[in-house]
């Protein structure tokens, strides 16, 4: 992983890590020791969502975050992707409690699963987060056991001594969390930045984790999304005169686009309709749903008479329309994409203004850029991060992760939260502030960490692969199915039927070969029936009759033609019926 010792960022010399991963040789982890803390991340390192840490001391669990990640292109027909819970599954009767940083979908999205297999497990978070979550069981029907808790509060979980300490993210009520073990203190900041004029008043709570680091913070977790990121990030107060320009120069219908839990960015989409005399009407299941929460809980400040129902919208001047949906990050079944696609009850029309007030996922920008073209075909004028400042990020950059490592002080350090290049910046961080390069982890998803006499140290790794939530489905699509999907999508299939004598092995009907999405025409495939004609009545005076073979030599013989004469790789469907 050397990458030669260039000058990095900051005065780092990007070295070997000596706990670098990944090690091929790794193993299965030995039996946890008496009095070591083991820290495995199911999700999240080496991706951006699905997090999920797992904390075992003694035989007691705690986990941190248990969210989903969302399927990228290659994954097709996949609606959520999950953490993999068979390190734990059987285990699930010493799992003390799930502590919820925050309630962004990457973060709690995967909590109905894990639920599903053992609904007693409490979960413990702030009051909008735990609503949000509530809320999404409510659909499963599953009724957790809650412990709503606020920044400054201590509780005692098992074994794991939990403190909660106030951030700042892109959504209110954050928490990091510090858990105390007689093996040492381990934080996890959870998703954070420093942004010093929030809307909601509320900083990061930087003199808790200076006090946490005259104690003794023995590994740090941190959230190294934005490590590559040089400075600062801007305020969220800042994209306010973005918008308000947005407002003042829309002369027809104005429709944002934004995570169903931004609660800030949509406060401030709220204020600019007040203030320009428009109506809103949120649409999208989980934006009605999350907003509904916000405002009840008092997290989102709604004027008098501002909302109104998306059925009462025919009866207002366009000139006065706001429409605040999801698919921001250009999800096919989200209510903006529909809107592209004409399959919304909403039709976009010339003049109308698109805002996408949110980031780009990485993974998601080719779906992105597809419903902003479809956007603008329609002739909407569609206002995004690119061309206009209407988003600021959640995630801590560089200049902020600095100061943050120099207040805290860590012993140990292991980014999460990241891909493999924001895990790695942010890691040569913390070494530039001076954390021990042999007390810096880069670690994966699997990989086990304990944490013995002050020292984290890598001792092996567990299966934590992808789970495929497609419909109802939740594991059945393995990594075949989509490569088999992948194939039909680009290649078509080509099916091949033919009837044998069960006997002598020799034809009876056919070949017949139909195709479909490969774009060869069925009588393109005249040339290959001989051929495949004189395979099978080779094949039956060999003496080969049984079904799979003559199914696999049919697939050779139309594969490799197809090959050969089209460059074309697509599924071949042979069907073999004996008589």
């Amino acid at each position: 992983m050397s990458s030669g010792g260039e000058p990095q960022a900051y005065g780092v010399r990007r070295e070997e890590s000596l706990l670098s991963h990944p090690h091929p040789e790794l193993g299965a982890p030995p039996a946890l020791k008496e009095g070591a803390l083991r820290i495995t991340p199911l999700g999240g390192l080496g991706e951006i969502g699905r997090n999920m840490t797992v904390l075992e001391y003694g035989d007691r669990m705690l986990i941190i975050d248990c969210g989903v990640l969302f399927p990228e292109d290659e994954q097709p027909g996949v609606d959520l992707i999950l953490p993999d819970f068979s390190y734990i599954r059987d285990r699930l009767d010493k799992v003390d409690g799930i502590v919820l940083t925050h309630g962004h979908e990457d973060h709690i999205g995967a909590v109905p699963y894990l639920l599903r297999e053992n609904p007693d497990i409490p979960l413990i978070g702030s009051k909008l987060t735990l609503a949000l979550i509530e809320a999404k069981l409510a659909e499963h029907r599953i009724r957790p056991y809650v412990l709503e808790v606020v920044e400054g509060q201590r509780e005692r979980i098992g074994p794991f001594d939990c403190e909660f300490i106030a951030v700042n993210h892109s959504i209110p009520d954050a928490l990091a969390v510090a858990v105390r073990t007689p093996a040492g203190m381990v934080v996890a900041t959870g998703d954070f930045k420093m942004d010093q004029l929030p809307l909601d008043g509320r900083l990061t709570d930087l003199p808790t984790f200076a006090k946490l680091a005259e104690e003794g913070m023995d590994l740090l977790l941190v959230d190294s999304t934005n490590a590559e990121v040089p400075g600062f990030i801007p305020h969220e107060r800042d994209i306010s005169a973005a918008l308000r320009n947005v407002f003042a120069n829309a002369d027809r219908r104005i429709i944002v686009a934004s995570f169903a839990s931004h609660v800030h960015r949509i406060q401030q989409v709220l204020d600019a309709a007040h203030e320009y005399k428009r109506k809103v009407a949120f649409v999208g299941r989980s934006m009605v749903r999350n907003m509904g929460i916000a405002r009840d809980l008092g997290y989102l400040k709604v004027p008098g008479n501002l909302i109104v129902d998306v059925k009462t919208l025919d009866d207002l001047p366009d000139k006065e329309v706001v429409l605040i949906c999801t698919g921001s990050q250009g999800e096919p079944m989200a209510a903006l994409s529909r809107m592209a696609n004409r399959e919304h009850q909403i039709r976009i029309v010339e003049g109308d203004t698109v805002v996408l007030a949110s980031s780009l996922i990485p993974g998601n920008e080719n779906a992105v850029y597809r419903v902003i073209n479809g956007l603008t075909r329609w002739g909407a004028k569609v206002v995004h991060k690119g061309n206009a400042k209407v988003h600021v990020s959640g995630h801590a950059s560089a200049g902020e992760l600095l100061y943050f490592f120099n207040i805290c002080k860590p012993r140990n350090l292991m980014p999460v939260h990241g891909e493999w290049r924001h895990l790695r910046a942010a890691a040569d961080l913390g070494i530039a502030t001076g954390v021990p390069r042999n007390r810096t982890v880069i670690a994966e998803d699997g990989v086990c960490v304990d944490l013995e006499n002050g020292v984290a140290r890598i001792v092996g790794k567990v299966q934590a692969g992808y789970v495929y939530v497609d419909g109802s489905s939740v594991g059945d699509i393995t990594e075949a199915s989509l490569k088999d999907r992948r194939i039909l999508g680009e290649e078509g299939f080509i099916s091949v039927f033919v009837v044998v004598d069960s006997s002598s092995g020799k034809i009876v009907s056919g070949p017949t070969i139909q195709a479909r999405g490969s774009g060869i025409d069925d009588g393109a495939f005249a040339p290959v029936v001989a051929k495949l004609e004189e395979a099978l009545t080779k094949s039956a005076n060999d003496g080969v009759l049984e079904v799979r073979q003559v199914q696999q030599l049919v697939r050779r013989t139309i594969g490799k033609w197809v090959a050969d004469n089209y460059r074309r790789r697509p599924m071949i469907l042979p069907v073999v019926v004996e008589v």
